[in-house]
Order: structure tokens, then C-alpha cells, then sequence
């Protein structure tokens, strides 16, 4: 099955089509800035421009950076306020002509990685993070994804943990790679506390340098990287729509 993959983030909205037997990029990804105000019809417009780029007429996967319940975006932390209760389903539908299938960006992200990556066959409680400007979490079940977790938003030593611990604040406190792991370890000693996963998937675009810091983590769980990275999004949202239309 094809299915076209869209993953909408606070500066870029990248798509392609997707063969979900194997996660392949059917064609050359397309992105598009994400429009300043993040406002609901400025982004459609750019979804829909996604869309009519590849003559696309199925159905398609969307990732979103919100909380999404039946298709509506419950959170809007890096998008325009006027997010909060819209059905982008239907908002999207009506600017493509497409049925879409809305889901949280890193839900996305964590099914590709379950489905064909790195939690491929692996059952237990596994648990898929993302480290870029914030912590973005997927949380699965026996495979089966719980959705909007939203894991980076727990306070830490009395502060948000994203606000302390994601990849970003590497950069801007210019921490060295073991000091900034002493953090990443410290808020996976929190999750173990909390769910005690099987395995821990670490994804967003550090994932690349993991042995920069993976050996300066000490967390008694399997810690592991994640295989799709930048395409993770597009792959895992285009695969939730196949499931669904399934």
C-alpha cells in the first residue's frame, strides 16, 4: 500500500509518499517552511501545496505537534492558539480533498521505529524518545502505541525536564557531551522509576552521535538509537494511516 507521509513541525513541513511494506520513500521528500503564525489555514495551504506536488488523490498520514484525540489538536505548544479544539482532520480533508489521518509527531516518529526500526519485534512496555529542542515521547504496549504521552513536560528536580535535559540546552549552556548525558541519564532514571520499560529508544537528530554520549549513560535499562531518524516522522505517520484505513 501507498500512503502519503506529512510531517508538520515548527519550522519545516516535509512530506513524500510511502510504500508501508517497508517504509521506502516512494519519491524525493518535499519541505516547505512552516508558515510564521502556524495559524490553521496558512498551514493547510502549505499541506495542501504537499499534497497537489505529488498529484496525491489517498489517503494521507499526518504528523502534528499536538496532543490529538479523534482528530482534534487538544495542545498547541509551538503552533498558533487557534489550533486548540480544531479538527485538523476535517480542516485538512476539505483543503486536499484527501482523507487524513492526524496523529502526535512523535507518536509518528515512535511507530516508524516500532514498526521498522529499532523496536521492530520487541514486545514489553518500550518507550521511544526524541532530544532535539524539547524531549518528544512515545510510549508502547505489546506494540500498540499509547498515545500523547508528552513525557518531556514532567517536572524534574523541580523543573520541566525539557527544559534541563533536551539536546538544545546542550548547545545553548555549551555543555560537554558527558555533563549533558548526566542529564539525559538522570531523566531516564525518572522514566525507569515511573514505567520500567524493556528498552528505550533514543531518536531526534543527535541519535546520530549517540556514541558521544551513550557511554555516559548508566540507566539499568536498554538503551538504544533510533534507526529512521529524520524521515521517522513521515514513515511512522504514513504507516498510522494505513492501520486506520485497515
Amino acid at each position: 500500500m501507498e500512503v502519503l507521509g506529512i510531517d508538520v513541525g515548527g519550522s519545516g513541513i516535509k512530506g513524500a509518499p510511502v510504500s508501508t511494506e517497508d517504509g521506502r520513500l516512494i519519491d524525493e521528500r518535499l519541505r516547505i517552511e512552516t508558515p510564521g503564525s502556524a495559524k490553521p489555514d496558512d498551514v493547510a495551504d502549505v499541506v495542501a501545496a504537499i499534497v497537489d506536488h505529488f498529484g496525491w488523490k489517498g489517503p494521507v498520514g499526518c504528523g502534528f505537534p499536538a496532543a490529538i484525540r479523534r482528530g482534534v489538536a487538544l495542545t498547541a505548544a509551538n503552533i498558533s492558539k487557534r489550533w486548540l479544539g480544531l479538527d485538523g482532520e476535517q480542516l485538512f480533508t476539505a483543503a486536499t480533498g484527501c482523507p487524513f489521518h492526524l496523529l502526535n509527531d512523535a507518536d509518528a516518529a515512535g511507530v516508524a521505529e516500532m514498526r521498522l526500526g529499532a523496536g521492530r519485534d520487541r514486545g514489553g512496555l518500550v518507550l521511544v524518545i526524541t532530544l532535539g529542542t524539547g524531549i518528544g515521547t512515545s510510549l508502547f504496549i505489546d506494540d500498540h502505541l499509547v498515545p500523547n504521552t508528552e513525557l518531556g513536560h514532567i517536572e524534574l528536580d523541580g523543573r520541566e525536564a525539557e527544559s534541563w535535559a533536551a539536546e538544545s540546552i546542550r548547545g545553548k549552556k555549551d555543555l560537554s557531551w558527558k555533563k549533558w548525558a548526566r542529564r539525559v541519564n538522570r531523566y531516564l532514571e525518572e522514566m525507569q522509576a515511573l514505567f520500567w520499560p524493556e528498552l528505550v529508544i533514543v531518536g531526534g537528530g543527535v541519535s546520530k552521535k549517540h556514541e558521544k554520549f551513550f557511554p555516559h549513560l548508566t540507566v539499568d535499562v536498554e538503551v538504544v538509537p533510533a534507526q529512521l531518524r529524520n524521515e521517522a516522522g513521515i514513515i511512522g505517520a504514513a504507516l498510522a494511516a494505513a492501520e486506520r484505513t485497515d
